[in-house]
């Protein structure tokens, strides 16, 4: 247990605060750090009040926990509070809060008094009264009265007819012959019960809720002068068999059955542990396409993985469930484990059709839905989940299927739906282009660095470039996490790729735009430069740009060698970045003068305030950005924040494969900045 001290004389503000940190500091499980919880925010109402949520239109209460408070949602359904006494405690009349304690009378008596009255009357109709009334120390999880209205009338029919034995024996399997605390109902615990020595179930969640078998305890730590009552929502039945039994025996779940015998998962399954199985029904098998089904049925590796899917590590019973929680599988992914009402949730889907399916070593979930792990896809599977269905149209045109639902080694940089402008129609051009957005092997974002060069199906290489803000391949930056597949992976990215096509001379030279830039170029003596194998990127002026200059200024700049190339090397950047590279400040170098300083606005990249007109024209030795001004350096000022810059020249050598770990703009978050730091600037 963990101790802390509250020092004397703090503010009395922070009286609540501290409680709430002793609170966590002394508390012995999760069930005792919510009850505190509830205490503390009960303490205004009287001593002993506990705060409790319940779901409106319901009758369903839980101590609450710092989320719930001020959510005020459990399943997504909205709560209000209540105020009762904490376990163990009553009101007197008069009197504010619950100021005394209950009175300790036998385990028959308690339970008349704690919501168990109809546990009461059929332990006399069972001929139970004399035990719990009589020496001994027991544990009686107590069904509440509610528990037992729900149960099936042909059930309760059964075990209350001509009060037979079966009653009996039933609520034999509710006790324990000893006394046992919450905090004795340790996680993962088991306890042998009072009916042929079969063992009841405990698990503690980290949100306060403690089940056995299950079944919820609404009412824990009643105390009795002979034993204990915790008061649970349901009546539990005696388990004797393992998970992998209960599938064996249920012809809803035939086709499962096969699966798992098939991936040699039987041992696993009948051996100890605390699985969760979200089982799929033979209806969920009979949704799939059949080829898909063959393929995944035909392959251990991926059938492995899809029934690993759906197992959780842990054991996770239905009324554990307050909200979404993701929960790792056995196959490595999560499922988003979450509840709407009455109904448990998979990754926001109501597809459990039946709930806690208990054995010995774990509990089964029926599911009406195949749940498919990416790591059991072909790469056409993968991108028919994603947004990228106009990418996945144009392969598919491309001829490039069987690729997509073959075995090879492959990654897809897929453009996202909104990087793709205008009409799309497949031609020579378009097909060269989609198979260079296939590369020759399986990679991982996680694996790429800066310089390496990735050979594509089309026979080119591109370029990757690390930026602090950006992961880019040529100018298209990863604008998602990967998926990676049964054999290739996918990279979902922000532009279509715009493949490098000879040297930044030859980029210029074939664009009409350009032509007087290229006179230029050829007068300031800068040919071969822009010819070169370097890493260089070149902010060029369109003919417009030049045009904007007064004739005779522009007139006597063309013929001035020194002059154009003071100009021209103020527009060229040491290293290459692309517009995906650049950051709410960052920095070039040029080769003449002080500095470039960049940002974005609007989506539109600026240049020492230059908007960029075309960006991200790629070349062999650099990337060319169109600027419709020419631009002018920037008048001295008071350096600001060190901003982010391109990344230094490509280099071959091992040291240069160090890949930063990056982050995904937010947008919303980033417009602020730029806006923020627009103004700023304007200011100036």
């Amino acid at each position: 247990m963990k101790l802390c001290v509250l020092v004397p004389g703090l503010v009395p503000g922070l009286v609540l605060v501290l409680a709430l940190v002793l609170t966590v500091c002394v508390a012995r499980s999760p069930y005792q750090a919510v009850l505190q919880h509830s205490r503390i925010r009960g303490r205004q109402q009287g001593p002993n009040v506990c705060a409790m949520q319940q779901i409106k239109g319901t009758d369903k209460k839980y101590f609450t926990n710092c989320k719930q408070w001020y959510h005020r949602k459990v399943c997504g359904k909205p709560t209000v509070i209540t105020y009762e006494c904490c376990p163990g405690y009553e009101k007197i009349p008069g009197e504010k809060g619950c100021p005394a304690a209950l009175p300790l009378v036998n385990i028959y008596n308690t339970l008349g008094v704690v919501g168990a009255s109809t546990t009461q009357m059929y332990s006399e109709r069972a001929k139970l009264r004399e035990e719990v009334e009589g020496p001994g120390s027991f544990t009686f999880f107590a069904p509440s009265n509610e528990a037992w209205a729900a149960l099936p009338m042909e059930i309760l029919d059964a075990l209350v007819s001509n009060v037979n034995i079966e009653l009996l024996n039933a609520l034999h399997y509710h006790m324990v012959n000893r006394r046992l605390t919450s905090e004795e109902l340790r996680h993962g615990s088991s306890f042998a019960s009072m009916y042929q020595d079969l063992h009841v179930h405990i698990h503690h969640y980290s949100n306060g809720v403690v089940t056995v078998n299950c079944a919820r305890l609404i009412k824990p730590d009643q105390h009795a002068t002979n034993g204990i009552v915790h008061v649970v929502d349901r009546v539990i039945t005696a388990i004797s068999n393992d998970v992998n039994t209960l599938i064996d025996v249920d012809d809803d779940l035939e086709t499962l059955r096969t699966a798992i015998a098939a991936a040699g998962l039987t041992p696993m399954l009948e051996s100890e542990g605390q699985y969760t199985i979200f089982a799929p029904t033979n209806e969920a098998f009979e949704k799939i396409p059949q080829e898909t089904l063959n393929r995944i049925l035909g392959d251990p590796v991926a059938l492995r993985d899809l029934l690993n899917y759906h197992i959780l590590k842990q054991m996770q019973c239905a009324e554990s469930v307050v909200s979404g929680t993701p929960m790792e599988t056995l196959q490595g992914s999560v499922l988003e484990v979450g509840c709407d009402g009455d109904q448990m949730t998979l990754n926001g889907k109501a597809i459990i059709t039946k709930k806690d399916q208990l054995g010995t070593n774990g509990v089964i979930h029926y599911i009406n839905e195949l749940l498919i792990p990416d790591s059991a896809k072909t790469l056409l599977e993968l991108a028919e989940g994603s947004p990228v269905t106009t990418a996945t149209k144009l392969f598919v045109e491309a001829g490039l299927s069987p690729h997509l639902m073959g075995s090879e080694a492959l990654t897809m940089l897929a453009p996202q739906n909104d990087a793709f402008k205008g009409s799309l129609t497949m031609s020579p051009d378009m097909r060269r282009l989609m198979t260079n957005h296939m590369l020759k092997e399986t990679l991982s974002s996680k694996s790429l660095y800066h310089g390496q060069e990735l050979e594509t199906l089309g026979g080119l290489k591109l370029r990757v470039f690390v930026y602090r803000n950006n992961l880019c391949i040529e100018n298209a930056c990863i604008a998602a996490h990967d998926k990676t597949g049964r054999y290739a992976a996918m990279f979902t990215v922000d532009k279509v790729l715009t493949p490098p096509m000879g040297t930044i001379m030859d980029v210029l030279k074939a664009d009409d735009r350009f032509s007087v830039l290229v006179g230029a170029i050829q007068t300031a003596g800068m040919t071969e430069l822009l010819n070169q194998q370097r890493a260089l990127t070149f902010f060029a002026p369109t003919n417009d740009a030049f045009n904007t200059l007064p004739r005779a200024e522009l007139n006597k700049l063309l013929r001035n060698q020194q002059e154009l190339s003071v100009m021209l090397r103020l527009h060229l950047g040491e290293g290459m970045l692309v517009s995906g590279g650049v950051g709410s400040h960052t920095r070039v170098k040029p080769l003449q003068g002080e500095k470039l300083e960049l940002g974005v606005r609007n989506y539109t990249v600026y240049v020492n305030k230059v908007p960029v007109a075309d960006a991200d024209l790629m070349a062999t030795n650099g990337v060319v950005h169109a600027v419709g001004s020419i631009i002018r350096p920037l008048p001295l000022k008071v350096d600001r924040e060190q901003a982010d810059g391109p990344a230094a020249p490509l280099r071959s050598d091992s040291s240069s494969r160090v890949l930063e770990s990056r982050s995904f703009r937010n947008d919303d978050l980033f417009q602020k900045v730029v806006r923020s730091r627009s103004s700023r600037t304007m200011s100036q």
